[in-house]
């Protein structure tokens, strides 16, 4: 796939904490899509329910410049997208929590403005 995990310098200073505390690797495709691995304790069991975590994945999360980030918002009400939790802001950025169409849990993020 030829990733390049990002090290020192390079990785967000949003996640260079849990990087540190070796709860999140960050790595970058030739393409420059960057994946963000965190570390995640309790993964519950398959479950019927889409609501439910998932066995092998928490959500998929993609990054957006801030100045997009309202108006991603304002496309997922555009159409009609439930809404599972947020906006919310953390030290990591904002971010809004939704399901795809299959019950897979998503999340736009962005970093906080400076």
């Amino acid at each position: 796939m030829g990733l390049h995990e990002l090290t020192g310098d390079e990785v967000p200073s949003t996640l260079k904490e849990l990087v540190a505390q070796g709860k999140v690797a960050n790595f970058v495709t030739p393409d420059g899509l960057v994946l963000d691995l965190f570390w995640e304790p309790d993964l519950f069991p398959p479950n019927a329910d889409p609501k439910q975590q998932f066995t092998r994945a928490n959500h998929l999360a993609f990054h957006i410049d801030a100045d997009l980030f309202d108006h991603a918002l304002e496309v997922l009400k555009n159409h009609q997208v439930i809404i599972d939790h947020g906006p919310v802001s953390r030290p990591t950025g904002r971010g809004i929590y939704f399901y795809d169409p299959d019950g897979f849990i998503v999340e736009i993020r962005c970093d906080n403005i400076s």
